[in-house]
């Protein structure tokens, strides 16, 4: 029942809406003062450029998001920077490739710590790798603003300069296809006897993707370093009545037998199928053996899919997918940047010029993270680690960070409060939102047009 309680109130929220550190190795410019207010619009910003280090893994096989999310920061910096920079300091992105390992991510952070030469820093992209980098960042006092890490596991091991800007852990989103499924045969839409009763559920061996798998089917999730053992149960797919006729797991990167995992799932005569991956390309790879197969569930639930790319590729099939995302631009929140109002409309056009299409979630994601930072900078009057953290602490529902994204304030553990994804759909070719019932949303298409 908590559970429930809990994804209605972020479910109402997004409604309403739509209408230096003080560890021992950090003596860098995270600590140094700089004025209150920044220049004049327009005016040119000057002295020591303020830096921001991040590492992303621009090659390998989070590539995709990744490099997306190099261009949403990108574009924040030099936004500000066309704006009289940062407490009138011009901003610097420095952005290192970890190659999607590991170490290497790890050994970025800790330089970027230990030279001195990185004022704040940015998170990277995938769970996998903000599992090991967040606690470089905590075990040396340093705020770590997360764009894409929402594994459970990340936000329970008790770290204090986490602040994750989505909507909520992994273990949520799958909420948010179930109760969509409720609310259109709630309306008439999806009648009584054709509403699904079973569901194949497939993943990664990923942090996200097994997150998203372990709060669908109810399973119990241990933290590691901690004695913390999260209990899922019964799952989003059991209170709905549904059954999970399919679990199956494939390792990352080493996969390339899809034709028997989709005809497992097709033997097991799965209603619709809930699908994590780590990558766009293990997105592809699933359509593309469904349709070898001709194998065609009621909905297709993909984590991953709601770039351009993935339409592009798997071109009509992608017609009737849904997807969640954390960004839309059928909701305009009110925003800031450089102190000033900036909404979607005004983000998407200024991407749009530089990149000649319009963004998508991973170019919105590190933006708002960008957004969040720029304003906890101006409000403390500098790049002092310990004063940004009060900062993003003590945020309120009054008193929030304002971005793309929406407001954010935080619980103790860094994760924001009241907040639900969006359900999209490819629809002919673009993607719709679906749910929530919103302004700009239109209905979904059930049962999911044939491949």
């Amino acid at each position: 029942m908590r559970r429930a309680i809990i994804w209605l109130a972020a479910f109402t929220m997004i409604v309403a809406a739509c209408g230096g550190g003080d560890g021992d190795t950090t003596t860098t410019a995270g600590g140094t003062e700089a004025p209150s207010t920044t220049a004049d619009a327009g005016g040119e910003p000057s002295g020591d450029p303020l830096v921001i280090g991040t590492s992303l893994p621009l090659t390998g096989e989070f590539s995709v998001p990744a490099i997306k999310h190099r261009d949403g920061f990108q574009l924040c910096v030099d936004l500000i920077n066309e704006r009289g920079g940062l407490l009138g300091r011009p901003v610097e992105l420095l952005v290192e490739d970890s190659r999607s390992d590991t170490q290497t991510a790890v050994t970025q952070y800790e330089r970027f710590i230990s030279t001195g030469n990185v004022d704040v820093l940015f998170g990277t992209f995938s769970s996998a790798l903000t599992f090991p980098t967040s606690t470089v960042a905590e075990q040396n006092g340093w705020v770590y603003p997360v764009p894409s890490g929402g594994a459970g596991r990340i936000w329970e091991r008790g770290f204090e300069n986490l602040f994750y800007f989505q909507q909520g852990t992994a273990e949520i989103i799958g909420a948010t296809p179930i109760r969509a499924l409720e609310y259109y045969r709630d309306q008439g839409l999806i009648p009584e006897d054709e509403f699904p009763t079973t569901a194949a559920v497939i993943n990664a061996d990923d942090f996200f993707a097994i997150a998203i798998s372990a709060g669908l089917v109810g399973d119990l999730v241990p933290i590691p370093d901690t004695d913390v053992v999260l209990d899922l149960s019964p799952g989003w797919l059991a209170e709905a009545g549904i059954e999970a006729v399919v679990e199956q797991a494939w390792p990352v990167g080493e996969f390339n037998d899809w034709i028997n995992l989709a005809n497992t799932i097709q033997a097991a005569d799965a209603d619709i199928v809930f699908v994590g991956t780590a990558s766009v390309e293990e997105a592809v790879s699933v359509v593309d053996a469904f349709n070898t197969i001709g194998y065609q569930p009621k909905l297709l639930y993909m984590s991953q899919g709601a770039q351009s790319e993935f339409r592009d590729t798997v071109g009509d099939s992608a017609n009737g997918i849904i997807i969640h995302t954390s960004w839309t631009t059928d909701v305009n929140f009110d925003s800031l940047l450089a102190g000033e109002p900036y909404g979607n409309a005004d983000f998407i056009a200024d991407f749009t010029a530089v990149h000649g299409r319009a963004p998508d979630e991973d170019e919105a994601i590190p933006f708002a993270v960008c957004q969040g930072m720029e304003q906890a900078i101006i409000a403390t009057g500098g790049t002092d680690q310990d004063a940004l953290r009060e900062f993003f602490q003590t945020r309120t529902a009054d008193d929030p960070v304002r971005t793309v994204l929406g407001e954010f304030n935080w619980d103790e553990k860094g994760l924001p409060i009241d907040r639900a994804h969006v359900l999209t759909q490819w629809q002919d070719g673009e993607l719709k939102t679906v749910f929530p019932a919103i302004e700009g949303s239109v209905d979904m298409i059930y049962p999911k047009p044939e491949f």
